[in-house]
């Protein structure tokens, strides 16, 4: 999807702001041509300069190239396309290949800054510098967070593919694509993340009527006694797992961390939030390599584990021990989120750079505390939220189309 908007103040023209956003693979990049020569004619018919923002771009590539590569060709002695804030991976591609007609900024400021000194009849600076020098290059680190991005969409695309096939089934819609609009809509509607909706669409039992879940009540909000702080909204899921890694850091003087919940479609253990973890340890996350860590450990004995000394501890791997000694962690703990029934929804995990740390006995309860208020927001959430938004999706999908 691409909306534009007019941005003036510039000496001499104005600019057509495009934002992009969505995924962007092979099938849909002839749409999105389609659709971007259309906004670039109108930028051309008002005299306008063409920036397109990709911020929200999710996926690139091969895709993303092409499509550049042919729309640049078709506007050979027009004004060059503009981009501006476009992740790692595009950026690099975009760079590589040096396409004619084409400029890469890192925001929007620096973009109409030098359109602004271009209109001042200032000497252009050279529109490819050599990839050393190139302040847009992208980092190492920002090239392991793509990656890590792209392996999160890798294991989460096809749970999206069955939350579409159960809603197409369901529903008798015509294609996936009406099943991921319907799947956004609700998203965004109730703030709950894509991966989460399309997990419990595949979980929770079929709807036998016009309600989904009959008979149910509002719930109110637990007696929270540590995450209620700082007067934040159980609603906002973002919100209330920061704060749980922030309380935990906290508690334990931790300088790194992470948390995670359990996905129950998969049943793994799904990164959540991070703080201070270096990215070739979240990498390791995200592929799924959880047997041999703490948080398995935790999450199957359902206490907390300690590993004061990650060189000699036996229940690390030696996989999970190189990739935490390579990183500079030398000791763990994880805490287990279990549910009233004494299953565990997530673990916390912390880790610190000395060895021989140790959690006092006023630490363990405090982490078995905050442990406790995270499960029964949890369970709030799941209960009341999470299906607002499912029933939201069965109402809007079951009504008559006019």
């Amino acid at each position: 999807m691409i909306e534009s908007s007019v941005v003036d103040g510039l000496p001499a023209e104005g600019a057509l702001l495009l934002r992009m956003s969505g995924s962007l693979d092979a099938d849909g990049a002839q749409a999105w041509s389609q659709e971007l020569r259309g906004h670039l004619e109108q930028a051309d018919r008002a005299g306008l300069r063409p920036v397109l923002d990709m911020a929200h771009v999710q996926l690139g590539g091969a895709a993303v190239l092409r499509t550049l590569s042919e729309t640049t060709r078709a506007r050979t002695g027009r004004p060059d396309l503009i981009i501006v804030r476009a992740r790692p991976g595009v950026r690099e591609a975009v760079h590589l290949a040096r396409l004619d007609g084409v400029r890469l900024y890192a925001t929007l400021d620096e973009a109409l800054r030098e359109l602004a000194r271009v209109a001042s009849r200032v000497e252009e600076l050279p529109a490819w510098r050599s990839q050393m020098a190139d302040p847009l290059r992208p980092s190492y680190e920002d090239l392991y967070k793509e990656v890590r991005a792209l392996r999160a969409r890798v294991r989460t695309a096809p749970l999206i593919g069955m939350a579409q096939g159960t809603l197409m089934v369901r529903y008798g819609l015509p294609d996936s694509g009406s099943a991921f609009r319907a799947l956004r809509e609700a998203s965004q509607r109730f703030n709950v993340p894509l991966r989460v909706l399309v997990s419990a669409v595949v979980v929770a039992r079929p709807p036998d009527g016009d309600v989904w879940f009959p008979g149910r009540r509002s719930l109110p909000v637990p007696q929270l006694r540590m995450l209620a702080r700082g007067g934040r909204d159980p609603r906002y899921r973002r919100q209330m797992i920061d704060a749980v890694l922030h309380e935990a850091l906290a508690i334990g003087k931790a300088p790194a961390g992470y948390v995670q919940f359990v996905d129950p479609a998969v049943n793994a253990l799904t990164l959540e939030t991070h703080y201070g973890c270096a990215e070739t340890f979240l990498d390791q996350l995200v592929r799924g390599r959880g047997d041999g860590t703490a948080d398995a450990a935790a999450r199957v004995r359902g206490r907390q584990v300690s590993v004061p000394d990650v060189a000699t501890d036996a229940q690390l791997s030696d996989d999970c021990r190189r990739v935490l000694l390579a990183t500079g962690t030398q000791a763990v703990h994880s805490v287990p989120v279990l549910s009233s029934a004494g299953t565990c929804t997530g673990v916390i995990t912390l880790h610190w750079p000395d060895a021989g740390h140790r959690t006092t006995a006023a630490q363990a309860e405090a982490f078995a505390l905050l442990a406790s208020d995270t499960a029964a927001w949890l369970s709030w959430y799941h209960r009341s939220v999470l299906l607002d938004a499912l029933e939201h999706l069965h109402r809007a999908l079951t009504r008559p189309t006019p």
